[in-house]
């Protein structure tokens, strides 16, 4: 069977996406430069679990509280403008903080926390448009490869921005690095400008927030398969984002290793993403996308416990760094496959109102561990919230493979996609 384009994919589609993916490459570098030179600077100067927790907290809160109301935005507005908006409220705020900075000493703490916030209610609008806009970009058979590309962008952005960035941290005034942001957008919007986003059937029609989110809602959990895939997801980032945000103060005081080290150790992390975006872009036509799935689930699960029992001296460290190797490789084959299966799931002009609502629920829970962690980190020790991570995410591959209904997600949804392509068929033969 022949898999024809759509007409309403561009035959120069592959030229239209490398524009595209370039465009998320440079205007994200930047931003995560400047992520994590906020992130550092709150390190270096109050050394806090409770703040570090606090400003991972500020950074979900509007995925959770904003994300089932954005959908309806994204599915209706004209996503270019939408993605163009967002990366100069962003490019905004980088020039205040940095105008705060450069009048007074030190940055204010509210303003930096103000600006870690911004920065994430433009990621919750910029997420579900981008997840959305690919399935009307590329052929739905490029769809697995091309989020695995999206995923390698991305991780590029990882490697670099770390190690770049702590250099930068390093030598240059805070006041001036964040001014990369205003850089990042002049880029990312001049290369947008470039790249044809074919408009959707519900495009341009009136925003009905309450009644379209609720619709989102009815489709997700409509979905059986899906919707358990969704509530196990919601357990492990109860479990797994305490644990992700305390990432510069395991390196810099369990450790007790530098900011450079601690670069170093998302530059891996990163590096193994690559890798396994680099698998799924040359090689994802998975039958079965949920077997590598619940594999990185174990892979992740049983790496983060190990992390939470190393020796507290450089050569744990060494393992460390080793182990997070590990989990970036496995991270891909969960975020990628998943999104990929997601927008096979539904329509284009559907997919803004159920990624809306599937972000927000995936999200939730994360706020929630938050709160806990700066305390537990403080009590027990930052390290054995690796222990409760991995334990976590280990009992969520254990759910997902004994409920048929997930484990088997894939297969039925490859099942209804031939199904539909044959009707299709048959009605062109008719």
């Amino acid at each position: 069977m022949t898999h024809k384009t759509p007409p309403t994919i561009s035959l120069n589609w592959q030229k239209n996406i490398t524009f595209f993916l370039f465009g998320q490459f440079l205007s994200g570098i930047t931003s995560m430069i400047v992520q994590y030179a906020i992130i550092w600077y709150l390190t270096e100067k109050t050394g806090s679990a409770t703040v570090l927790s606090f400003a991972t907290l500020l950074g979900m809160l509007p995925m959770v509280l904003l994300s089932p109301f954005v959908g309806p935005f994204v599915d209706r507005l004209n996503k270019k403008k939408l993605l163009i908006t967002t990366d100069l409220v962003v490019a905004l705020f980088a020039l205040i903080l940095a105008l705060a900075g450069t009048l007074a000493e030190e940055f204010p703490l509210w303003l930096v926390f103000v600006s870690l916030f911004i920065r994430s209610v433009a990621q919750t609008f910029q997420m579900p448009t981008i997840q959305s806009i690919l399935p009307t970009m590329v052929p739905e058979t490029e769809l697995t490869r091309v989020n695995g590309q999206l995923g390698m962008v991305s991780s590029a952005n990882m490697i670099i921005a770390p190690a770049f960035g702590a250099y930068l941290f390093s030598v240059v005034p805070m006041n001036y690095l964040i001014l990369l942001d205003v850089l990042g957008a002049i880029l990312g919007i001049s290369l947008l400008l470039f790249v044809t986003i074919p408009r959707i059937k519900t495009q341009g029609e009136t925003v009905h927030i309450l009644a379209d989110s609720k619709f989102g809602f009815k489709l997700l959990i409509e979905n059986k398969g899906l919707w358990a895939i969704t509530l196990i997801g919601t357990f492990f980032t109860l479990l797994f984002m305490p644990a992700v945000s305390m990432y510069p103060l395991m390196t810099l005081t369990y450790f007790k290793g530098t900011v450079q080290q601690a670069g170093l150790i998302e530059v891996i992390y990163s590096i193994g993403m690559l890798a396994g975006g680099i698998i799924i872009g040359i090689f994802g036509k998975w039958h079965d996308r949920m077997k590598p799935i619940l594999l990185a689930y174990f892979v992740i699960g049983l790496s983060y416990v190990i992390c939470g029992y190393l020796p507290s001296n450089q050569r744990g460290f060494f393992y460390f760094i080793l182990l997070n190797a590990l989990c970036g490789l496995a991270t891909p084959f969960f975020n990628t496959l998943l999104m990929a299966m997601i927008q096979q799931s539904y329509k284009p002009q559907y997919l803004g109102r159920v990624l809306g609502v599937l972000n927000a629920i995936m999200s939730i829970t994360g706020p929630i561990g938050l709160i806990f962690a700066g305390p537990l980190a403080d009590q027990l020790g930052v390290e054995k919230l690796f222990v409760i991570a991995g334990i976590g995410t280990i009992i969520c591959g254990l759910v997902n493979f004994f409920l048929p209904v997930a484990r088997n997600y894939d297969k039925t949804l490859n099942a209804t996609l031939a199904k539909k392509q044959q009707l299709k068929v048959d009605e062109n033969t008719d």
